[in-house]
C-alpha cells in the first residue's frame, strides 16, 4: 500500500522531495563543517585549547546544577574549546577531545588553564645539572636567582624539599617550592609527558623564567626487558688507509669481550659493525655506500662478530672526494640495527675524513649533521666521533671542516661534556693506531662499568671536573664516557621505576640550571599535529621546488614564484599588494603555528631584498637546509611509536614533539 501511494506521487512532487532531501543533507553537512573549535583571537587556523586541573568535572550543560557526565576528570586532560558562556555567575567552556566536532561536555573556566601556543619542554639529560625546582611564584624564583649565591640557595631548597617529601620535616609557612624533578632517577626519554609553556619572562640576560604545567598522560607502558644492557656500535670508514684501525678495533673488542665474560656479563654487552665509503654512482668500484657488517651481538655470539671484523676490508680505489659519506654510515646504523634490547646505546664513528653534506650531489642521505643528530637523539643513541687527523687531511685543509661538522653532530646540552668529538693525532700510522686503540678501550670500559654497576646495584657518581684540560684525548674520552654512564644509569632507573615528571597545574621554572647557569635544564620542542606537519612539509616543498626550478631561470624568478604560491595559499591574499617587502612569515606562506615561536628563523624572516643580497653560496646553503629538514619531516611522519593522541579518534589530531632546532 505504501509503495502504491508512493508511486502515485507526481514528478513535480518527487522533484520537490528530492530537493528537500538534498537541502537537508546540505544543511547537515554545512552544520558539521561549522562545528569547529573556537579560533585563538587574531588567528585564522589555530584553535583554542585548554588543560584541565585536578578535580575538574565534566557537565552536560553550562551550570553547576546540570548533570555531571564525568566526576573528577583525569587531571591535565587536553581539550579543544567549542563555545564559551556564563551561568550561575561563572564562566563555562564547551569542550571536546578532537577538532572534528567530537564534543565531550562543559567545564568550569576556574578548573582549566589556557594553552595558547604549541611550545612544550622536555628535561635535558642529567649529565651534571641539578634537578629542576618548580616554584610557586615568579617572585620566589626571582628571589633565588637574583640572590648573592643562587647555587647555594637552590641546593638548600632541594634538600629541604626532599626532607619534606620523606616526612622527616614539616614544610614551613611560605615554603616556595611546589615540586621537584626526581633526584635519584631521570624521567625516561621514552615516556611521553608535556610541559606546556603559558608565559615567558626574561629578567636576566640569557636566562628565561617560564610559567608552565607539568603533565603525564599516563599512556607509557613499561618495556618487557628491564635488565640494563649496553650496545656499542662501530661505524667505520673502510676507504683506503683504514686497515690498521680496523685491525686495532678487533684487538680492542677481544679485550672487552674477555672482560665481560670474566665478569659474567656476556649477555649484557653487545657490539655492532657498520661500514661506509662514498658514492657508488660516482665510483662503482667502491662496492657500497654503507652496509651492516654485523648486527648487535653480545658475548655469547662473539665469534660471529669477530669474524665480521676480520672480514672487513678497506676499499681498493679512491672515492670522488676526500670527504666520505659518514652520515650514510650513521643513518644505516640507526635505521637497520636492532637497538630495542639495549637501554644504553653508543656509536663510535671512526674516520679520517669530513662528512658529505647534502650540498654534495652524491650525498645518499640528503641530510646534514643537525638532522642526523636528531635521529640519533630520538633513538637515545650517543655518538662519539674518533677523528683521525692525518698528514693527508692536513695537506688538503680538511681537518678544520671535519672538526666543525663533527662537533656540531655530537654537541651535548651539558657544558660538562660540550661534545663527543675526540681528535686522534695520527701524524704517523703507529701513533694514530696506538692512541685510537686506547680511546676505544677507554670508552668501552666505561660502558661495561655501567652494566656492572646495574647488575650489583651500585650507584654511579658524577665524575669530578678535571683541574685542567691537559689530560689528553684518552683521559678526556674516559671522562666524557663516565658522565654519559652516569646519565644513562639515571635514565635506566627512571625507566625501570616508571618515574613520572612532577604533576603540577602551574609553576615557575628557570630554563637554565640554578646551580650551573651555563647548563640548560630543558630542551624546547614544538608540538605539531599530523595535519600541521603535513602542511609544513607541503609549504616547504613549494620553496624547494621554486629554488630548484630557478637554478635554470635565474635568482629573481625564485622569489616571484614564492610570492605567487604564497598568494594562492595565504590566509589573507590582499596583504601582498598592501605591504611590500614582507618576509615569508608575514606573507603567510608558513603555518600560523610558527608565527609566535621565540626563535630566529632563516626562512620565515626572509624578504625579497634579503634573497637578492645573498651570494649564490648563501642561497644554496639555505635551500640545502630546507631539503635536509624535509627529509627529516618524512621520517617524523613515519615514526609511528612517537605519535601521541590525547583521546581524539581523528589521526590528524595526533601530536609529535619536534625539537625547536628542527623547525625551518
Amino acid at each position: 500500500m505504501l509503495i502504491r501511494n508512493f508511486l502515485r506521487i507526481n514528478a513535480f512532487t518527487m522533484a520537490g522531495v528530492v530537493m528537500v532531501g538534498l537541502m537537508s543533507v546540505w544543511i547537515q553537512d554545512s552544520s558539521a563543517q561549522q562545528c569547529k573549535p573556537l579560533l585563538i583571537p587574531g588567528k585564522r587556523t589555530l584553535f583554542q585549547q585548554v588543560i584541565t586541573h585536578p578535580g575538574a568535572n565534566l557537565y552536560a550543560s553550562a551550570g553547576q546544577s546540570a548533570q555531571i557526565l564525568e566526576t573528577a576528570l583525569k587531571p591535565f586532560t587536553v581539550y579543544y574549546v567549542y563555545d564559551r558562556t556564563s551561568a550561575d555567575g561563572k564562566n563555562w567552556l564547551k569542550v571536546g577531545v578532537s577538532s572534528n566536532c567530537d564534543l565531550s561536555g562543559w567545564v568550569l573556566e576556574d578548573m582549566i588553564s589556557e594553552w595558547r601556543q604549541s611550545l612544550t619542554l622536555i628535561f635535558t639529560e642529567r649529565q651534571g645539572r641539578q634537578p629542576v625546582l618548580f616554584f610557586k611564584s615568579l617572585e620566589a624564583l626571582d628571589e633565588v636567582a637574583g640572590s648573592s649565591s643562587p647555587s647555594k640557595e637552590a641546593t638548600d631548597l632541594s634538600r629541604q624539599f626532599q626532607a619534606i617529601q620523606s616526612g622527616s620535616t614539616a614544610a614551613s609557612a611560605g615554603f616556595p617550592i611546589l615540586a621537584m624533578e626526581p633526584s635519584e632517577e631521570a624521567v625516561s626519554r621514552q615516556r611521553f609527558y608535556l610541559m606546556p609553556i603559558f608565559q615567558t619572562v626574561e629578567l636576566f640576560e640569557g636566562v628565561k623564567f617560564l610559567e608552565l604545567a607539568s603533565i603525564d598522560p599516563g599512556t607509557w607502558q613499561l618495556p618487557q626487558e628491564m635488565e640494563l644492557r649496553t650496545s656499542i656500535v662501530f661505524v667505520i670508514d673502510t676507504t683506503i688507509s683504514m686497515k690498521p684501525y680496523i685491525d686495532r678495533t678487533r684487538e680492542a673488542v677481544r679485550k672487552i669481550y674477555d672482560a665481560i665474560e670474566s665478569a659474567g656479563l656476556a649477555d649484557k654487552v653487545a657490539f655492532g659493525l657498520v661500514a661506509f665509503r662514498s658514492s657508488t654512482d660516482k665510483t662503482p668500484e667502491l662496492g657500497y655506500v654503507s652496509k651492516v657488517l654485523s648486527d648487535l651481538r653480545d658475548g655469547r655470539q662473539r665469534a660471529e662478530f669477530e669474524n665480521a671484523l676480520a672480514a672487513t676490508e678497506e676499499a681498493r680505489v679512491s672515492s670522488h672526494s676526500f670527504n666520505e659519506d659518514s652520515f650514510a654510515g650513521l643513518k644505516t646504523a640507526l635505521d637497520k640495527l636492532n637497538w630495542a634490547p639495549y637501554q644504553s646505546r653508543i656509536m663510535l664513528l671512526v674516520t679520517d675524513a669530513g662528512p658529505i653534506r647534502n650540498d654534495d650531489p652524491y650525498s645518499s642521505t640528503g641530510m646534514n649533521e643537525a638532522e642526523i643528530a636528531d635521529i640519533a637523539a630520538a633513538k637515545g643513541v650517543r655518538t662519539f666521533v674518533l677523528h683521525l687527523r692525518t698528514p693527508l687531511a692536513e695537506r688538503l685543509n680538511n681537518i678544520n671542516y671535519a672538526e666543525s661538522q663533527y662537533r656540531a653532530l655530537t654537541g651535548q646540552s651539558d657544558s660538562a661534556i660540550g661534545d663527543l668529538y675526540l681528535p686522534i693525532n695520527a701524524t704517523d700510522t703507529q701513533t694514530g693506531v696506538r692512541t685510537f686503540g686506547r680511546v676505544v678501550e677507554g670508552v668501552s670500559q666505561q660502558m661495561v662499568r655501567l652494566v656492572k654497576a646495574a647488575s650489583t646495584g651500585e650507584r654511579l657518581q658524577m665524575p669530578d671536573q678535571p683541574a685542567s684540560g691537559n689530560g689528553g684525548v684518552v683521559a678526556e674520552a674516559e671522562r666524557k664516557a663516565a658522565i654519559l654512564g652516569y646519565a644513562m644509569q639515571l635514565e635506566f632507573l627512571g625507566q625501570r621505576e616508571k618515574v613520572q615528571a612532577p604533576q603540577v597545574v602551574t609553576s615557575w621554572v628557570s630554563d637554565m640550571d640554578l646551580v650551573r647557569p651555563d647548563t640548560p635544564s630543558f630542551k624546547v620542542t614544538v608540538l605539531l599535529t599530523k595535519n600541521q606537519l603535513s602542511d609544513l612539509y607541503q609549504r616547504l616543498r613549494v620553496i624547494l621546488d621554486n629554488a630548484q626550478r630557478t637554478k635554470r631561470t635565474g635568482a629573481r624568478d625564485f622569489f616571484q614564484g614564492i610570492l605567487s604560491a604564497a598568494a594562492q595559499i595565504s590566509r589573507d591574499p590582499t596583504q601582498f599588494s598592501l605591504k611590500p617587502n614582507q618576509n615569508l612569515g608575514q606573507l603567510g606562506l608558513l603555518g600560523e603555528f610558527l608565527d609566535d615561536l621565540p626563535y630566529r628563523s632563516s626562512i620565515m624572516r626572509l624578504t625579497e631584498e634579503d634573497w637578492y643580497r645573498m651570494s649564490v653560496g648563501e642561497q644554496q646553503a639555505l635551500v640545502d637546509d630546507i631539503k635536509s629538514k624535509i627529509r627529516r619531516y618524512q621520517q617524523y611522519n613515519n615514526d609511528v611509536s612517537n605519535w601521541v593522541s590525547f583521546g581524539s579518534i581523528d589521526p590528524g589530531d595526533s601530536v609529535y614533539r619536534v625539537p625547536l632546532s628542527m623547525m625551518p
